[in-house]
């Protein structure tokens, strides 16, 4: 068995993400952590995956290239060569969701509010919603100490920027 890192980038379609996971299911392939976002009129989608011994990255890399609803793709399939699962700082404390208008850097200075408190940005996520203009951010981060701290800093950061500002626990 093998872990590889499956990158793909493509025109956005309907049945992208079947195409994908079918395929990688067909092969004997196990999914780790995945994530699908269209960009755009693009489409990205991103996979840590156990394979069978019998099939190479490659090989993988041409058997997937080759599907029809990848037409046009950027497929690129290598060994993963970092530890699959994720560490204490992986594990998401809390989601946030930010939306307002767009404010130039944004994600700069949320960055910098999380690593002031030694936080983790485990996921993120931001789109513009132009017939609603709005830019919305979610963020999942695992923050290790001074939690209070953190997420008051963030929401202040947020009313600083006239943003609407969502704290959840996880």
């Amino acid at each position: 068995m093998s872990t590889v890192l499956i990158s793909i980038f493509c025109p956005d379609r309907t049945g992208l993400v079947a195409a994908i996971t079918g395929r990688l299911f067909e092969v004997g392939a196990n999914l780790g952590d995945t994530s699908f976002a269209m960009l755009g009129t693009g489409a990205e989608f991103t996979s840590v995956c156990d394979l069978p011994s019998d099939i190479s990255a490659a090989d993988l890399e041409s058997d997937l290239a080759s599907l029809p609803e990848l037409a046009g793709a950027r497929v690129d399939v290598r060994a993963f060569e970092m530890e699959s699962a994720a560490g204490p700082m992986g594990k998401i404390s809390h989601r946030i969701v930010l939306s307002g208008g767009d404010r130039p850097g944004l994600i700069a200075r949320l960055s910098e509010a999380f690593g002031t408190f030694q936080a983790n940005i485990v996921r993120l996520d931001a789109q513009r919603v132009p017939e609603q203009g709005l830019y919305v951010t979610r963020l999942s981060v695992a923050i290790p100490e001074r939690t209070e701290a953190c997420l008051n800093t963030v929401a202040n950061t947020a009313g600083e920027l006239h943003l609407s500002c969502h704290i959840e626990e996880a």
